[in-house]
């Protein structure tokens, strides 16, 4: 898969996995990730998929409508370069939070659902349910930090309720940020992911 890979100063740290939403490229979140935690590791990467030439990491059918037999696929994908990443370029596989705005962040949620050691921990912004009616494996312990929009016109607020009750069931340590915004990325809500960052992992 395309993607950024940024050796940060602090090898410690976790490796900062940013996932773009639709339309976006790796280039979109990698300010985001300074302000996260400037001292990590960043690897960005691109979503294999396009829809009328705009990048994503999954097919759907319509708005809000996914392609659930893509999404399995794309998801086993991202998870196995994930696995080679970490061999290519040098980090702690289980080290890895993925930063995802809403396409990336559906994905990124997707890993969570499928493959109980993919990610060490998620802040999600503006994502919904990947699937629903599967058995999610054991995140015991798993930190995941949502944020949403109360006027999101995109991805409804049951969406996200439904989403943190589905990870929290699973043994996630989920927390919710509401914002009366629309989709869109605001200041405010990556403000409020870095403090929670720092907090959960950097203390």
């Amino acid at each position: 898969m395309k993607h950024i890979f940024k050796q940060g100063a602090n090898p410690s740290k976790p490796i900062l996995l940013l996932l773009h939403g639709t339309g976006g490229t790796e280039q979109d979140l990698v300010p985001l990730a300074g302000m996260i935690d400037p001292e990590a590791s960043v690897l960005s990467v691109r979503g294999n998929v396009l829809e009328n030439g705009m990048p994503r990491f999954f097919r759907r059918l319509s708005e809000g409508v996914f392609d659930e037999e893509d999404l399995v696929f794309r998801t086993n994908e991202l998870n196995a370069f994930l696995d080679e990443a970490a061999e290519e370029h040098g980090f702690d596989r289980s080290n890895i939070v993925a930063i995802g705005y809403s396409n990336g962040a559906n994905i990124a949620a997707s890993l969570l659902f499928h493959y109980a050691d993919s990610l060490r921990g998620a802040i999600l912004h503006h994502p919904m349910v990947p699937r629903r009616g599967i058995e999610l494996p054991d995140l015991n312990g798993v930190p995941v930090f949502i944020t949403a929009g109360k006027n999101d016109p995109i991805c409804p607020a049951q969406e996200t309720i439904d989403l943190e009750e589905l990870l929290a069931d699973a043994g996630a340590k989920t927390e919710v940020h509401w914002e009366m915004n629309g989709h869109s990325l605001t200041r405010t809500e990556v403000e409020a992911a870095a403090e929670w960052y720092q907090r959960t992992f950097t203390e």
